[in-house]
């Protein structure tokens, strides 16, 4: 089981690689598991330290049983147990979310993450005794929380967290919406008890607010300009680390429309980074917006470019109080 203490860095939200291939409304086997395990395993190479795969952006909502069977081997035998993983579960119901948890614990899985049930807006009092349920039934995994509100129509208050840190194997939570003085009361709650992973940009200036790490959807593209901002924010260097969030926000203006699985253009766009093909969408996500694509394929080709720039950096770092 992994600790609070093994969680930090870049959290890598992969996703579900799919196959080129014509998808029907009764295809079973769309995950192109060797695209995972190429692309993942590269990226454990490359500096990620944590992977979470099947949020949204890992389309646990798109995945059939047999494509989430593939996708948890796949990860599985991609990160080879050297860095912490997640197997996400969220589900419409809680015995869903168990089914699928079960299936990832025998499949060899030592963490799971899940979000609130949510079709029907869930209380507070209801995502706590979710977590305690889920907490005490598998009580042989680590526990990563999943807190999406746009998406799970909850945002879990500070309140709430006295009573879900009692779960001794719930230890980090994905998580953002967030302002400055919410955070620091979160942290005067969970600290040394819950690995906090907030939103890639707000890592510097929360770091130093408690935050052990940020996820990202980006990392797939390629993980060295996130590499090289978890780097500098953890070495003190708020130039370097700045210099990174100016990047990512020159080549993300207007791409507001790249929020969630409302125009997942932005899976498409994907390979013009040059690092992985994340492959097309899955029904029922068939419309995309010309000028969405066009926006996501020019993002990617940015990013492209903050590769090459941050790449160098990357292998060369030297830690702060280090010598050669």
């Amino acid at each position: 089981m992994y600790t609070a203490s093994d969680l930090h860095g870049l959290n890598a939200m992969i996703p579900a690689f799919t196959k080129d291939m014509e998808i029907g409304l009764e295809t079973d086997d769309t995950v192109d598991a060797d695209r995972v395990i190429d692309t993942v395993g590269r990226m454990v190479q490359d500096g990620v330290n944590v992977f979470s795969a099947m949020g949204s952006y890992g389309e646990f909502h798109t995945l059939t049983d047999n494509e989430f069977k593939v996708m948890v081997r796949a990860t599985l035998d991609a990160v080879q147990k050297r860095v912490p993983v997640f197997i996400g579960i969220t589900s419409m119901n809680s015995r869903e979310v168990v089914r699928k948890g079960k299936i990832a614990r025998d499949m060899g899985a030592e963490g799971i993450f899940s979000g609130v049930p949510f079709y029907y807006p869930p209380t507070v009092e209801n995502a706590i005794y979710f977590y305690k349920e889920l907490a005490e039934f598998f009580f042989d995994m680590s526990i990563q929380v999943y807190h999406n509100p746009p998406l799970q129509n909850i945002h879990i208050p500070v309140r709430a967290f006295p009573e879900i840190t009692k779960n001794k194997n719930v230890v980090s939570m994905k998580d953002s919406h967030r302002s400055t003085l919410e955070f620091i009361r979160l942290m005067d709650v969970t600290k040394d008890k819950l690995s906090i992973f907030v939103n890639q940009l707000q890592y510097y200036p929360y770091q130093g607010l408690g935050a052990r790490g940020f996820w990202s959807t980006d990392a797939a593209m390629g993980p060295w300009p996130l590499a090289h901002y978890r780097n500098c924010t953890d070495d003190g260097d708020a130039e370097g680390a700045k210099e990174v969030i100016r990047d990512i926000q020159a080549i993300s203006a207007g791409d507001h429309d790249f929020n969630g699985p409302q125009d997942n253009a932005r899976k498409l766009g994907a390979v013009h980074s040059g690092y992985g093909n994340q492959g097309p969408n899955r029904p029922p996500f068939r419309v995309v917006r010309p000028e969405s694509l066009e926006k996501a394929v020019k993002r990617s080709e940015g990013w492209a470019k903050l590769n090459e720039k941050y790449k160098p950096r990357v292998e060369a770092r030297v830690p702060v109080g280090a010598s050669r």
